[in-house]
């Protein structure tokens, strides 16, 4: 991201420190600060909130009366796992 070098707010680390608040809204309003201390400067810039995911899309639209009663077991075989109806015990 390229920033305009000249809307850029410029300060010393005491005035900074003084001003740490104003340093802040600055940054949250899109503008960033550079902070300068021993010839290092520092750049200050807002980072985006991360919004929360969307919660995921359902799996099942639609379960069969005999699964809800436990009328099923699985069955292992070479294409994976599959349902099947239990037995009925005598």
């Amino acid at each position: 991201m390229l920033y305009n070098v000249h809307a850029m707010k410029h300060l010393k680390v005491a005035e900074a420190r003084a001003r740490f608040g104003e340093i802040l809204d600055e940054a949250e309003k899109g503008m960033p600060v550079v902070i300068e201390r021993r010839g290092v400067r520092f750049r200050v810039v807002a980072e985006p909130q991360v919004r929360a995911a969307a919660p995921a899309a359902k799996v099942f639209s639609a379960i069969d009366p005999a699964v809800m009663a436990a009328q099923w077991s699985w069955t292992a075989g070479a294409k994976g796992l599959r349902f099947t109806a239990r037995r009925k015990r005598r």
